[in-house]
Order: structure tokens, then sequence, then C-alpha cells
């Protein structure tokens, strides 16, 4: 007899499930492979639990605010039936998202602080707040374009793997030509960018913007805006090391 779960309860069980396979791969490691006590196990369940529950939440509120919001936006402005203030939108949206997203300010810190100390800024909070400040905004801007970009497909509907190919033509010519330093950063950047709040907001962007212009299929047409935000950011980071260095 299968058991039932109440709706309410319904959420907070995925959640579990979802980490399930990430605390099996631990205990196993620690316990079987290391054959040593896991440390701290008290703290470390309540972590788990705190994680659980904040997930069951963020997902939650994904549900109820940020996709209806974005593809009700998309919606309104198809309808409106402004490319000007479709595609204003669509780079304060990647702007605005990239610039809060946590990922970025963290791995936008570390390179600042590595930098220091590889002598390539002076070693001072100035130098390293300024640095991470260009790094954090280069990669905003870069989303930015990004999403007008992809926006600008699924209005005139081209096929997204033409400009994927063209985009990574362009990253490896400028793997080429930037700072080796620079490169890593550059290449991190692109994933950072595509974490907690960019992603739900761009997708519902561009799953509603499709399924509110005819003859665009939001299976086909609605998907791809995330892949053009994780393209740009590795160009626009290595041009920004070139232009510092």
């Amino acid at each position: 007899m299968k058991l039932q779960i109440p709706s309410a309860l319904r959420p907070f069980v995925d959640s579990l499930r979802d980490l399930a396979p990430i605390v099996i791969v631990i205990a196993f490691f620690q316990l079987v492979v290391l054959q040593q006590p896991i440390p701290n196990l008290g703290t470390l369940l309540l972590g788990t639990v705190m994680v659980v529950l904040g997930l069951t939440l963020f997902v939650r509120g994904l549900e109820m605010g940020l996709f209806p919001i974005g593809g009700n936006m998309a919606y309104d402005f198809a309808r409106k039936g402004s490319v000007f203030w479709l595609l204003a939108f669509a780079f304060a949206l990647g702007f605005g998202t990239t610039v809060a997203e946590p990922a970025l300010i963290a791995v936008a810190g570390e390179a600042a602080n590595v930098a220091a100390a590889g002598g390539m800024i002076s070693d001072s909070d100035e130098a390293r707040a300024s640095y991470a400040t260009g790094l954090r905004y280069t990669v905003a801007l870069s989303v930015g374009f990004a999403i007008v970009l992809g926006v600008f497909r699924i209005l005139k509907g081209w096929p997204i793997q033409y400009l994927i190919i063209g985009g990574y033509m362009g990253v490896v010519a400028m793997t080429t030509i930037a700072p080796e330093a620079i490169i890593g950063i550059a290449y991190d950047s692109g994933g950072v960018t595509t974490s907690t709040i960019t992603v739900p907001l761009v997708t519902a962007l561009g799953v509603g913007l499709a399924s509110s212009i005819k003859g665009r299929n939001p299976m086909v047409d609605g998907f791809g805006l995330i892949a053009f935000a994780s393209l740009t950011p590795m160009i626009f980071v290595m041009g920004y090391g070139m232009v510092i260095g």
C-alpha cells in the first residue's frame, strides 16, 4: 500500500529526497572509506535540517513569486508591443539579478584576495573592493547583454545553436589573447551567474515571452537564455582582465 503524504508536507519531503544523495555520499566516504566518525554530528544534523527547511521555503517561494512575476511581466511587455521597453526590461533583469547573486559576490571577493596576494593589485582594502566591484559589474553587464540577445532571438525566431557556436568561438579566441591570470576567473564567472536568483527569473522571462508570441514554441524558443548568461561573462571578464592588466 502506497504511503499517502499530506500535501502540506510534500515540499519538505521532496527537499529531503533531493538532499538524500548528498548525505549518503558524505556518510559513505566518511564512515566507510576514511573510517572516521563524523565530527560535530549534532551541529551537522542541525545544519542539515536548516538546509532542508531553507530549500523547501526557497522552492516554494519560486513557485509562488519569482516564476509568476517573470512570466507575467514578459507577457505584459509582449502585449504592449514595445520592443524597446522589452529589451530594456531584459537588460535590467539580467543586470540586477546578477549583481545580487551571492555566488558571484563570493567569487569576486575571493578573486580580489588572490589578486592582491599575487601582486596583481595593491594589497589594500580599497584595491580589493575596487577589483571585486569591477568584476561583479562586468559580469552583470555581460549577463544583461546576454538576456537582451536571448530575448531578441526569441522575437526573431533565430536558431539557438548558431549563436551558441559563435559565442564559444569568441570564448576560444579571447582565451588566446587574454592574460593567463584572468582566464580561470572568467570561466568560473560563467558558472556563478546561473545561480539561485538569476535562473528562475530569466527562465520565467523566456518561457513567458515565447508563450505570448504567436508562432513561438515555449519548449523550443522559451529556453536557452541561461546558456547565453553562462557564455557572455567569459568573454567580458577576459576583456576586463585585458583592460586592467
